[in-house]
């Protein structure tokens, strides 16, 4: 399947919004799982957004450099995962199948993760290099440079995520050239917030886009903050477009390993993930 990773720009909020819905709508064939790691070095969201501070601070990014030291990384990692795909208090272990990596608290964690960033990736491709499972990593607006740089690196995609106002895209311009001589080629994941068709866009930053997200205020809430959810929020344009949408992110990724690595052979270094 594909790690693909999905980072920001200034004046461009939604990349975090933009991932939970990738993650609660991703199409999953039976015994496939799909992870969000939540990587950005800024801090995270979703603790408090979407979940709206119910776990505190007892899961997350922040918790795996001591097990990094201790080489105890992989089972600690598959223990900081939460489970979200609509637990009803009777739901298997076997049938967890939508997790959630949350991220940090405080950007000043980011100082003591330095290793942490390397076996993360390490570790994302093995989980889809053995088990078939897809990850999303969340880099936020800054995730893509400095030592975290390397999850974007090891993805097999990766996508800016881009709304089509003037301001945002005078932003994009240089986020996209920059992040193209790090990893190669990149794509865009529009939210249809402004003017600019697609066409304008793919123009404007020389790059294509791959999927158009909807601007939905009220349902992006319910992911960004834990709002309510309107009726039918799983039948929302949002969510259809995020369903859309994946297909077209696990097409592009796939072309692109296939352009990379022809013959399959990329391998995974370091630690061996246990698949669960």
């Amino acid at each position: 399947m594909a790690v693909i990773a999905l980072a920001g720009c200034s004046g461009a909020p939604g990349v975090t919004t933009s991932a939970l819905a990738l993650l609660l709508s991703w199409p999953l064939a039976p015994g496939r799982r799909m992870i969000l790691a939540e990587c950005d070095p800024d801090g995270g969201a979703v603790l408090h957004g979407l979940l709206q501070g119910t776990l505190g601070d007892r899961y997350g990014l922040r918790n795996l450099s001591v097990a990094v030291r201790k080489g105890e990384f992989s089972d600690a990692f598959w223990r900081q995962l939460i489970d979200v795909s609509g637990d009803d208090g009777k739901r298997r272990e076997s049938l967890r199948n939508r997790l959630l990596l949350p991220g940090l608290t405080d950007a000043s964690q980011s100082a003591s993760l330095t290793q942490v960033w390397k076996v993360l990736a390490r570790m994302f491709r093995g989980i889809e290099a053995e088990s078939g499972h897809d990850v999303i990593i969340d880099l936020g607006r800054r995730g893509a440079y400095g030592p975290s740089g390397v999850l974007a690196e090891q993805a097999d995609a990766v996508f800016v995520v881009v709304r089509n106002t003037l301001r945002c895209l005078q932003a994009a311009e240089g986020r996209v050239r920059s992040l193209e001589e790090r990893v190669g080629d990149v794509s865009v994941l529009m939210i249809d917030e402004g003017p600019y068709p697609a066409g304008e866009v793919q123009r404007v930053l020389q790059v294509p886009v791959i999927t158009i997200l909807p601007y939905a205020p009220r349902e992006a809430r319910v992911l960004s903050d834990g709002a309510e959810q309107p009726r039918h929020f799983t039948r929302s344009p949002l969510m259809k477009a995020a369903r859309t949408g994946s297909a077209l992110l696990l097409q592009r990724a796939a072309m692109r390993r296939s352009r990379l690595d022809p013959r399959g052979t990329r391998t995974v270094g370091g630690e061996v993930p246990h698949a669960r």
